[in-house]
């Protein structure tokens, strides 16, 4: 069994899926700031309601964002202590990207970086970067994007639908083991950080390239 958490953005999701990526359960929900409270329990119901246990756990899959800084570091602590304790292999994989693969008509996806700005990933490319709230609204408003609905309605995003990235970052954590059991290291792995944590400078280079 593998076990996927994506905590990205307000909207979290759960999965749970075979060893072939064969799709056991999957579980959405918003939270805004009780992610630290509520992803184990509802993983460990998740898992219950599949009529399976933990010690089943083949390998974790984890939305590495960009993102919610809390939301992701509250996903990879969970993620990285279930591997830790049950000695199994980890697997990073970019949320953004998740969110476009599960939802094949949208031409982009878009998470909250701050008040003003957000991270897009634009279809067809390869890495999501920081933009302002204005660009985004002006360039994406009315086109078919993947985005929290909080920040979709924040920022004008009229054609927006929710995240659910879980499933396929199960998936591809499936995948990955397949091809090498033992995953990322779970020492090294670290959410996506396009956008410094508070108090430290940092900024990424470069523009988005838009549709």
């Amino acid at each position: 069994m593998i076990v996927a958490i994506d905590a990205a953005s307000t909207e979290l999701g759960l999965a749970l899926a075979e060893r072939d990526g064969t799709p056991l359960a999957e579980v959405g929900w918003t939270s805004a700031q009780r992610q630290s409270a509520e992803l184990l329990p509802r993983l460990l119901e998740a898992v219950e309601g599949s009529g399976r246990q933990l010690r089943e756990l083949a390998g974790v899959g984890v939305g590495t964002g960009p993102g919610s800084f809390t939301g992701l570091r509250v996903a990879m602590s969970l993620a990285k202590g279930l591997a830790f304790a049950l000695d199994r292999a980890i697997v990073g994989v970019p949320s953004l990207a998740a969110w476009l693969e599960a939802d094949p008509e949208t031409e982009a996806a878009v998470a909250r970086a701050g008040a003003r700005e957000a991270y897009v990933l634009v279809r067809g490319s390869d890495t999501p970067l920081l933009t302002d709230a204005a660009t985004v609204a002006h360039r994406l408003g009315g086109r078919p994007v993947v985005a929290p609905t909080e920040l979709a309605v924040a920022f004008g995003l009229r054609r927006a639908t929710g995240p659910r990235g879980a499933l396929v970052i199960a998936r591809r954590a499936a995948m990955r083991l397949d091809a090498d059991p033992r995953g990322d290291d779970v020492r090294m792995l670290e959410p996506m950080y396009l956008r410094a944590p508070r108090g430290l400078e940092g900024r990424p280079q470069g523009e988005v390239r838009w549709l």
